[in-house]
């Protein structure tokens, strides 16, 4: 056990946070997204909710400040009338750790490559559609 560590996250994700480097990618991906299919390296995460787990990993890993796309939504298919509200609680998140930052959108077969070639993806037990998201690390100061 560590002190200042969530308990949401594993060993196996802390040593994925880790050993990241500048410029890596990590998803964290809702329940329906093919995260074998795509992810190099998956991480179960199996019934924390993604807004929990953010909140959880954000106060550990600096988002990349020259990469405006370092926080980074599926788009909704368009005529797809869902509304993801979930997107309010991660932008909610992402301001408590990161003022700056905003949040981006990419269409999803755009964010489907860019899974390709995360370092990792984490597969939560997110029930929300549209409730997957790309996180870019930055340096620590």
């Amino acid at each position: 056990m560590l002190t200042g560590i969530s308990h949401l996250i594993s060993p196996e994700l802390l040593m994925v946070l880790s050993a990241m480097g500048h410029g890596d990618e990590i998803v964290l991906a809702d329940a329906n997204f093919p995260s074998d299919t795509f992810g190099q390296r998956v991480i179960r995460a199996d019934g924390i909710p993604c807004a929990a787990l953010l909140d959880a990993i954000l106060p550990l890993f600096p988002l990349d400040q020259y990469d405006d796309s370092n926080f980074v939504l599926m788009e909704v298919v368009p005529g797809d009338p869902y509304k993801p509200v979930i997107w309010d609680e991660y932008k909610a998140v992402l301001k408590k750790y990161n003022k700056e930052a905003q949040a981006r959108h990419t269409e999803r077969f755009a964010f489907y490559e860019r899974a390709k070639q995360a370092y990792a993806v984490v597969a939560t037990g997110e029930k929300a559609q549209y409730a997957n998201i790309i996180l870019k690390k930055g340096v620590v100061k």
